[in-house]
């Protein structure tokens, strides 16, 4: 028998104020998956493409990463890039949670390979909305790859 772990969601998030709300949200869906923050895009680049090699990070891929585009160093854009072209990586979903509701932006990170794009909402009660259905789609509804989903 084996026996499976959730796998981890990665929000890459600089804005503590914004972690904190996306926590609070995760909480009342009561989301089971363990929540890991990236701070920047260097921290977030160092842990997918070497997890499992430092000490107190995961030593799982996340089932899904939620990435901000302004991020201190390098950007959003250029971490999901990357992870779109290493062949260990690009089957992660990305879903791109920004401010920036630019046209520009939005087409850029499709072209550079993002699942899915959402804007983050002024209210709470929308960010609620968002999270909500980000949980049901990408971590219920969707067949994810096996290796998105469960770790053995």
């Amino acid at each position: 028998m084996n026996s499976f772990i959730l796998k981890p969601i990665l929000v890459v998030e600089d804005s503590t104020e914004d972690f904190t709300a996306l926590g609070r949200v995760f909480r009342k869906y009561a989301l089971r998956n363990p929540v890991l923050r990236c701070e920047d895009g260097d921290q977030a680049l160092e842990y997918l493409q070497g997890y499992g090699n430092a000490v107190g990070w995961p030593q799982t891929l996340p089932a899904i990463v939620l990435l901000d585009l302004n991020l201190p160093g390098t950007d959003g854009r250029t971490v999901l890039d990357t992870l779109k072209q290493d062949a260990r990586l690009h089957s992660i979903p990305v879903i791109i949670f920004s401010t920036s509701s630019s046209e520009r932006d939005v087409e850029d990170c499709y072209r550079l390979g993002a699942n899915s794009y959402l804007t983050k909402p002024i209210s709470y009660a929308a960010l609620e909305e968002k999270i909500r259905l980000i949980i049901q789609y990408w971590l219920e509804a969707s067949e994810l790859p096996l290796a998105n989903r469960l770790a053995s």
